[in-house]
Protein backbone atom coordinates (compact mmCIF):
# COMPACT_ATOMS: atom_id res chain seq x y z
CA UNK A 1 0.00 0.00 0.00
CA UNK A 2 1.64 3.26 -1.25
CA UNK A 3 1.79 5.88 1.58
CA UNK A 4 -0.66 8.31 -0.38
CA UNK A 5 -3.12 5.73 0.40
CA UNK A 6 -2.40 5.95 4.23
CA UNK A 7 -3.08 9.81 3.68
CA UNK A 8 -6.46 9.11 2.49
CA UNK A 9 -7.20 6.40 5.26
CA UNK A 10 -6.58 9.24 8.02
CA UNK A 11 -8.97 11.01 6.25
CA UNK A 12 -11.32 8.71 6.72
CA UNK A 13 -10.74 7.70 10.24
CA UNK A 14 -10.97 11.14 11.45
CA UNK A 15 -14.74 11.18 9.27
CA UNK A 16 -15.57 7.58 10.90
CA UNK A 17 -14.19 8.10 14.49
CA UNK A 18 -16.52 9.67 16.23
CA UNK A 19 -18.54 6.76 15.26
CA UNK A 20 -16.96 4.50 16.34
CA UNK A 21 -15.78 5.86 19.71
CA UNK A 22 -19.42 5.99 20.65
CA UNK A 23 -20.92 2.71 19.25
CA UNK A 24 -17.72 0.23 19.98
CA UNK A 25 -17.60 -1.00 22.85
CA UNK A 26 -13.96 -2.64 22.46
CA UNK A 27 -11.64 -2.45 19.95
CA UNK A 28 -11.05 -5.76 17.94
CA UNK A 29 -7.78 -7.25 20.09
CA UNK A 30 -6.38 -8.66 17.07
CA UNK A 31 -6.18 -5.30 15.13
CA UNK A 32 -5.01 -3.56 18.30
CA UNK A 33 -2.03 -6.19 18.21
CA UNK A 34 -1.44 -6.14 14.55
CA UNK A 35 -1.19 -2.54 14.59
CA UNK A 36 1.24 -2.27 17.19
CA UNK A 37 3.22 -5.09 15.70
CA UNK A 38 3.23 -3.63 12.06
CA UNK A 39 3.66 0.10 13.16
CA UNK A 40 7.04 -1.63 15.56
CA UNK A 41 8.11 -3.47 12.48
CA UNK A 42 7.99 -0.70 10.11
CA UNK A 43 9.69 1.96 12.72
CA UNK A 44 12.49 -0.61 12.62
CA UNK A 45 12.77 -0.35 9.10
CA UNK A 46 12.62 3.52 8.71
CA UNK A 47 15.56 3.30 11.81
CA UNK A 48 17.70 1.03 9.77
CA UNK A 49 17.36 2.67 6.33
CA UNK A 50 17.99 5.88 7.78
CA UNK A 51 20.95 4.72 9.58
CA UNK A 52 22.77 3.57 7.10
CA UNK A 53 21.77 6.37 4.39
CA UNK A 54 23.74 8.37 7.14
CA UNK A 55 26.69 6.25 6.95
CA UNK A 56 26.53 6.87 3.27
CA UNK A 57 26.51 10.58 3.41
CA UNK A 58 30.31 11.49 3.51
CA UNK A 59 32.24 8.25 2.56
CA UNK A 60 30.56 7.04 -1.06
CA UNK A 61 28.64 9.44 -3.12
CA UNK A 62 28.57 7.19 -5.66
CA UNK A 63 26.66 4.47 -3.37
CA UNK A 64 24.77 7.29 -1.44
CA UNK A 65 23.39 8.58 -4.98
CA UNK A 66 22.24 4.73 -5.92
CA UNK A 67 20.39 4.63 -2.56
CA UNK A 68 18.70 8.37 -2.94
CA UNK A 69 15.08 6.83 -4.37
CA UNK A 70 14.61 4.18 -1.42
CA UNK A 71 15.76 6.52 1.35
CA UNK A 72 13.41 9.28 -0.17
CA UNK A 73 10.55 7.21 -0.05
CA UNK A 74 11.23 6.27 3.55
CA UNK A 75 11.57 10.16 4.44
CA UNK A 76 7.80 10.60 2.50
CA UNK A 77 6.69 7.79 4.40
CA UNK A 78 7.44 8.67 7.80
CA UNK A 79 6.37 12.89 6.87
CA UNK A 80 2.92 11.53 5.56
CA UNK A 81 2.47 8.38 7.70
CA UNK A 82 1.93 10.83 10.63
CA UNK A 83 -1.17 12.23 9.81
CA UNK A 84 -2.32 8.42 9.82
CA UNK A 85 -0.62 8.00 13.24
CA UNK A 86 -1.81 10.98 14.99
CA UNK A 87 -5.56 10.83 13.75
CA UNK A 88 -5.74 6.79 14.69
CA UNK A 89 -4.06 8.12 17.71
CA UNK A 90 -6.76 10.46 18.77
CA UNK A 91 -9.45 8.10 18.02
CA UNK A 92 -7.92 5.17 20.51
CA UNK A 93 -7.24 7.91 22.92
CA UNK A 94 -10.87 9.27 22.66
CA UNK A 95 -12.67 5.34 22.51
CA UNK A 96 -10.84 4.59 25.77
CA UNK A 97 -11.64 7.79 27.93
CA UNK A 98 -15.18 7.34 26.33
CA UNK A 99 -15.41 3.91 27.75
CA UNK A 100 -13.30 4.14 30.62
CA UNK A 101 -10.91 1.37 29.96
CA UNK A 102 -6.87 1.73 28.95
CA UNK A 103 -7.06 -0.93 26.21
CA UNK A 104 -5.84 0.81 23.08
CA UNK A 105 -4.73 4.08 24.11
CA UNK A 106 -1.09 3.18 25.67
CA UNK A 107 -0.63 0.52 22.25
CA UNK A 108 -1.11 3.90 20.05
CA UNK A 109 0.75 6.63 22.42
CA UNK A 110 4.04 4.15 22.22
CA UNK A 111 3.56 3.74 18.32
CA UNK A 112 3.25 7.32 17.93
CA UNK A 113 6.17 7.87 20.16
CA UNK A 114 8.73 6.15 17.57
CA UNK A 115 7.00 7.79 14.49
CA UNK A 116 7.61 10.79 16.62
CA UNK A 117 11.48 9.74 17.46
CA UNK A 118 11.56 8.99 13.33
CA UNK A 119 10.90 12.10 12.42
CA UNK A 120 13.40 14.03 14.50
CA UNK A 121 15.66 11.55 12.51
CA UNK A 122 14.27 13.24 9.60
CA UNK A 123 14.30 16.72 10.07
CA UNK A 124 17.79 16.69 11.57
CA UNK A 125 18.85 14.38 8.10
CA UNK A 126 16.95 17.49 6.16
CA UNK A 127 19.16 19.86 8.10
CA UNK A 128 22.28 18.60 8.61
CA UNK A 129 22.61 15.76 5.73
CA UNK A 130 25.27 16.54 3.21
CA UNK A 131 23.65 13.40 1.86
CA UNK A 132 20.76 15.37 0.57
CA UNK A 133 21.04 18.16 -1.73
CA UNK A 134 19.22 21.48 -1.33
CA UNK A 135 16.47 21.61 -4.11
CA UNK A 136 14.76 17.72 -2.18
CA UNK A 137 15.26 18.86 0.87
CA UNK A 138 13.03 22.03 0.08
CA UNK A 139 10.47 19.39 -1.88
CA UNK A 140 10.75 17.25 1.18
CA UNK A 141 9.74 20.52 3.53
CA UNK A 142 7.29 21.33 2.02
CA UNK A 143 5.61 17.31 2.21
CA UNK A 144 6.40 18.12 6.14
CA UNK A 145 4.57 21.38 6.07
CA UNK A 146 1.66 20.04 3.90
CA UNK A 147 1.01 17.26 6.03
CA UNK A 148 0.76 18.78 9.41
CA UNK A 149 -1.37 21.39 7.84
CA UNK A 150 -3.59 18.64 7.08
CA UNK A 151 -2.95 16.42 9.94
CA UNK A 152 -4.30 19.89 12.18
CA UNK A 153 -7.41 19.81 10.33
CA UNK A 154 -8.18 15.56 10.89
CA UNK A 155 -7.56 15.77 14.43
CA UNK A 156 -9.57 19.03 14.68
CA UNK A 157 -12.25 17.31 12.64
CA UNK A 158 -12.43 15.25 16.19
CA UNK A 159 -12.47 17.65 18.43
CA UNK A 160 -15.96 17.22 19.28
CA UNK A 161 -15.50 14.25 21.05
CA UNK A 162 -12.92 14.38 23.54
CA UNK A 163 -9.86 17.23 23.96
CA UNK A 164 -7.62 15.13 21.28
CA UNK A 165 -5.94 18.10 20.74
CA UNK A 166 -2.30 17.42 21.99
CA UNK A 167 -2.20 14.85 19.00
CA UNK A 168 -2.12 17.60 16.41
CA UNK A 169 0.96 19.84 15.58
CA UNK A 170 -1.01 23.05 16.01
CA UNK A 171 -3.95 22.72 18.20
CA UNK A 172 -4.62 26.03 17.83
CA UNK A 173 -4.79 25.67 14.43
CA UNK A 174 -6.39 22.52 14.67
CA UNK A 175 -9.10 24.06 16.62
CA UNK A 176 -9.31 27.32 13.93
CA UNK A 177 -10.04 24.17 11.36
CA UNK A 178 -12.83 22.35 13.10
CA UNK A 179 -14.44 25.61 13.94
CA UNK A 180 -14.77 26.35 10.25
CA UNK A 181 -15.73 22.49 9.30
CA UNK A 182 -18.39 22.94 11.90
CA UNK A 183 -19.79 26.32 10.43
CA UNK A 184 -19.73 24.68 6.65
CA UNK A 185 -21.48 21.89 7.87
CA UNK A 186 -24.32 24.23 9.31
CA UNK A 187 -24.67 26.01 6.19
CA UNK A 188 -27.19 25.01 3.54
CA UNK A 189 -25.61 21.65 1.61
CA UNK A 190 -23.07 21.67 3.91
CA UNK A 191 -23.53 18.03 4.04
CA UNK A 192 -21.03 18.23 1.51
CA UNK A 193 -18.32 20.16 2.77
CA UNK A 194 -16.74 16.60 4.04
CA UNK A 195 -16.37 15.35 0.37
CA UNK A 196 -14.75 18.62 -0.65
CA UNK A 197 -11.98 18.78 2.21
CA UNK A 198 -11.69 15.04 1.44
CA UNK A 199 -11.59 15.75 -2.90
CA UNK A 200 -8.88 18.80 -1.45
CA UNK A 201 -6.49 16.16 0.60
CA UNK A 202 -6.68 13.56 -2.72
CA UNK A 203 -5.28 16.46 -4.72
CA UNK A 204 -2.73 17.77 -2.68
CA UNK A 205 -0.83 13.95 -2.39
CA UNK A 206 -1.39 12.96 -5.71
CA UNK A 207 1.75 14.88 -7.35
CA UNK A 208 5.17 14.41 -6.25
CA UNK A 209 5.40 11.64 -4.37
CA UNK A 210 7.53 8.44 -4.80
CA UNK A 211 6.20 6.02 -7.29
CA UNK A 212 6.54 3.15 -4.77
CA UNK A 213 6.67 3.09 -1.68
CA UNK A 214 9.15 1.19 0.32
CA UNK A 215 7.09 -0.67 2.87
CA UNK A 216 3.98 -1.17 1.13
CA UNK A 217 3.65 -4.70 3.11
CA UNK A 218 3.44 -3.09 6.33
CA UNK A 219 1.78 0.08 4.76
CA UNK A 220 -1.02 -2.64 4.08
CA UNK A 221 -0.97 -4.59 7.69
CA UNK A 222 -1.32 -1.49 9.51
CA UNK A 223 -4.25 -0.49 6.96
CA UNK A 224 -6.38 -3.65 7.07
CA UNK A 225 -5.22 -3.35 11.46
CA UNK A 226 -7.45 -0.21 11.72
CA UNK A 227 -9.77 -1.26 9.58
CA UNK A 228 -10.63 -4.53 11.33
CA UNK A 229 -11.88 -2.22 14.03
CA UNK A 230 -14.55 -0.52 11.67
CA UNK A 231 -17.82 -2.08 11.07
CA UNK A 232 -18.04 -2.69 7.26
CA UNK A 233 -21.14 -0.72 7.03
CA UNK A 234 -19.56 2.57 7.40
CA UNK A 235 -17.59 2.54 4.22
CA UNK A 236 -18.86 3.63 0.72
CA UNK A 237 -18.98 0.77 -1.75
CA UNK A 238 -16.46 2.60 -4.57
CA UNK A 239 -12.91 4.25 -4.96
CA UNK A 240 -10.56 3.74 -1.99
CA UNK A 241 -13.49 3.32 0.86
CA UNK A 242 -13.94 -0.05 -1.25
CA UNK A 243 -10.53 -1.14 -2.17
CA UNK A 244 -9.09 -0.91 1.73
CA UNK A 245 -12.32 -2.81 2.43
CA UNK A 246 -11.43 -5.46 0.31
CA UNK A 247 -7.97 -5.32 2.08
CA UNK A 248 -9.65 -5.63 5.10
CA UNK A 249 -11.87 -8.78 3.87
CA UNK A 250 -8.83 -10.74 1.76
CA UNK A 251 -6.72 -9.94 5.13
CA UNK A 252 -9.81 -11.61 7.13
CA UNK A 253 -10.23 -14.63 4.52
CA UNK A 254 -6.34 -15.61 4.93
CA UNK A 255 -6.68 -15.72 8.54
CA UNK A 256 -9.61 -18.04 8.37
CA UNK A 257 -7.87 -20.21 5.78
CA UNK A 258 -4.76 -20.25 8.12
CA UNK A 259 -6.63 -21.57 10.84
CA UNK A 260 -8.44 -23.90 8.33
CA UNK A 261 -5.00 -25.63 7.32
CA UNK A 262 -4.17 -25.41 11.28
CA UNK A 263 -7.15 -27.46 11.99
CA UNK A 264 -6.48 -30.21 9.11
CA UNK A 265 -2.89 -30.70 10.15
CA UNK A 266 -3.67 -31.47 13.56
CA UNK A 267 -6.71 -33.60 12.70
CA UNK A 268 -4.04 -35.18 10.70
CA UNK A 269 -1.46 -35.88 13.42
CA UNK A 270 -4.18 -36.73 15.77
CA UNK A 271 -6.16 -39.24 14.00
CA UNK A 272 -9.26 -37.83 14.73
CA UNK A 273 -12.17 -36.38 13.74
CA UNK A 274 -12.88 -33.62 16.48
CA UNK A 275 -14.23 -30.59 15.79
CA UNK A 276 -12.34 -27.24 16.83
CA UNK A 277 -18.05 29.49 3.53
CA UNK A 278 -15.41 31.69 2.52
CA UNK A 279 -13.72 31.51 5.72
CA UNK A 280 -13.59 27.65 4.71
CA UNK A 281 -12.29 29.16 1.37
CA UNK A 282 -9.40 30.71 2.44
CA UNK A 283 -8.55 28.01 5.10
CA UNK A 284 -8.41 25.24 2.25
CA UNK A 285 -6.30 27.77 0.01
CA UNK A 286 -3.65 27.04 3.02
CA UNK A 287 -2.88 23.65 1.69
CA UNK A 288 -1.87 24.40 -1.76
CA UNK A 289 1.35 24.65 -0.86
Amino acid sequence: MHARELVELAAIVSAHGPILVRETDRLSQAGVDQYWTASKCRLDRWHHSLKSFSALTAADPVHRRAQWPLVRGVLEEILTGELLTRVWTAVMAAHDRHHHIGQSEPVARSVMIGHLEARHRVLTLLVRGPGIEAEAAVKLNHLRRRAERWTDLLVGYLGGMYDVSEFAIDPQRANDFAEDLQYQSNLKGGRHAWPLVLASLRASFSRGLSPASPNTDLNGNIASAILSCFQGELFDSTGLFRSLWLTRLLNAADDAQGMLDDLLSLEQCRGDTDPAPARMDDRRRRFGG
